[in-house]
């Protein structure tokens, strides 16, 4: 068994989230008071008890969910010792796989999820922007919306799924473009705005300023890429380049996926609240094993698949 980690991405976010593991663990629970005395904000309390519309902000929910996906992947190391092969994340779940593979620590990570989520929101509230998922297009039909409509890719979630990114207009126009076009359906999302696109650039310039004082480190396993779909290089520079680069660009799950197994994995976990990525890497190959770490009793469930 070669077995992948991965860390859920921004969305995964719901009250509650960590407090079972942090109730039965002490050194857990003090991973959360760590992130309050970090971050200056209550972010325990909020995973714990919410309320839902303050866990939606880019600045709490990005810090909230690495917490709470870290927690979860603490909690599985700490009850059996499993040992890793690569490591994979979504969008913000990436900083969580180089959080687990060693490339940085837990404050480091945790301060620049705080200044990225913060960043983004900044970004989106500069531009009216926003995405929308697209399900069952072929390649021509995709590249026809894009260049209709003026939108970009921002997710590759799957052969059979894509998110697009643009303007308030873009959006618009795309959900009428892929009728006409006859994709199979095009669903506007509730995001603050346009992630993973030109939209993003103020908060890219933002976050290569806090990244210069960031210590990076060689990774211990492989980390894949969200924008290459290879592991990262062991060059520090190199990482915060790609990093950089992913809060703009494309992000290619469905490629992450196929780098894993190229490496030989056919088991991936999941840490952190929900089973977005469980979903997708099951779609992507429904002969993969496929298990998540939510709460206990999936950490339970996990312990016995592994």
């Amino acid at each position: 068994m070669k077995i992948c980690c991965m860390f859920a991405g921004q969305g995964a976010q719901t009250p509650g989230m960590g407090r079972d593991f942090a109730e039965a663990d002490a050194e857990v629970m003090a991973l959360y008071d760590r992130a309050n005395a970090i971050l200056g904000f209550d972010l325990k309390k909020l995973c714990f008890e919410g309320p839902a519309e303050e866990l939606t902000k880019s600045n709490i929910c990005q810090p909230a969910i690495f917490v709470t996906s870290y927690a979860a992947f603490l909690s599985l190391k700490k009850r059996k010792g499993v040992t890793f092969d690569c490591a994979a994340g979504l969008s913000l779940g990436e900083w969580g796989a180089l959080c687990a593979a060693g490339v940085l620590d837990f404050e480091s990570t945790l301060k620049v999820l705080e200044a990225r989520g913060r960043f983004m929101q900044e970004a989106c509230e500069l531009t009216p922007s926003g995405m929308i998922a697209i399900v069952g297009a072929t390649p021509e039909q995709l590249a026809a919306l894009c260049e209709a409509t003026g939108c970009t890719v921002a997710n590759v979630n799957s052969a059979a799924q894509q998110v697009l990114s643009g303007s308030k207009d873009q959006i618009a126009a795309a959900a009428a473009k892929a009728k006409e076009l006859g994709i199979k359906r095009a669903i506007p999302l509730a995001t603050a705005g346009a992630f993973h696109s030109p939209f993003m650039a103020p908060a890219r310039e933002k976050l290569a300023k806090v990244l210069e004082s960031i210590e990076f480190k060689a990774p211990t396993m492989p980390v894949l890429s969200n924008i290459t779909a290879k592991p990262h290089s062991s060059d520090p520079a190199e990482i915060k380049a790609m990093m950089l680069e992913q809060v703009t660009g494309t992000t290619n799950w469905a490629a992450d996926v196929e780098a894993a197994k190229a490496l030989g994995c056919d088991t991936f976990v999941e840490f952190g609240p929900g089973k977005v990525l469980s979903g997708l890497v099951k779609k992507i190959d429904p002969a993969l094993n496929v298990t998540n770490v939510a709460d206990l009793a999936s950490l339970d469930a996990t312990l016995a698949v592994l």
